[in-house]
């Protein structure tokens, strides 16, 4: 959670990403392989399938921004958000862990004005891509990661009615107070 305090616009993109990361590494709290494969809503996500999704988001800036090691293979945007059968939830939470200092790190430096390629992004018309800056990816990965968390968060109180408030103060050893006690699996309450 990051709570109002005065940072500078660097610190606030990256407290930002952080909390987001952080819900959404909390959704998978006390679920096993095939709940987290589960997709009770209309929708195709799971919460397998947006841990895997985000692994590649984080993944594929790492290699736009030159990090070795995080190739992405052509066209695997359109599979990062379905498992494979071999891909169980504690390999993808590796992925996941292995992935995000990484790019928190890459995150908390490099220049906010300086100029990169994003895209493309042809589900949106735009077939090649755009030179935009820094600030710019930081921000769209803000408005990305807090989706997916929202979508975890849904599909979590569907599950077993967990709510993110609940599993990050599990996750993260909060105090219960009057607002939010951290969750616990049904009858351990």
């Amino acid at each position: 959670m990051y709570l109002p305090q005065i940072d500078d616009e660097r610190s606030t993109l990256c407290k930002f990403l952080q909390a987001q990361l952080d819900a959404v590494r909390a959704s998978v709290h006390g679920l096993d392989d095939e709940q987290c494969r589960q997709r009770p809503l209309r929708s195709a996500l799971s919460i397998s399938g947006i841990v895997k999704h985000i692994t590649w988001c984080m993944s594929s800036s790492l290699e736009r921004a030159g990090h070795a090691g995080h190739e992405q293979a052509p066209g695997s945007f359109y599979t990062s958000f379905t498992p494979s059968d071999d891909e169980s939830i504690e390999a993808l939470l590796t992925a996941f862990d292995a992935v995000r200092e990484p790019y928190l790190q890459m995150c908390r430096g490099g220049d906010l004005e300086a100029e990169l390629p994003v895209g493309p992004m042809p589900w949106y018309g735009m077939d090649e891509a755009r030179p935009a800056k820094l600030r710019y990816v930081y921000v769209s990965h803000v408005v990305e990661f807090a989706r997916h968390a929202g979508h975890a968060d849904i599909i979590r109180e569907q599950l077993d009615g967990a709510s993110a408030p609940e599993l990050l103060a599990a996750v993260e050893g909060w105090e219960a107070n009057e607002f939010v006690k951290p969750w616990q699996p049904a009858g351990r309450e």
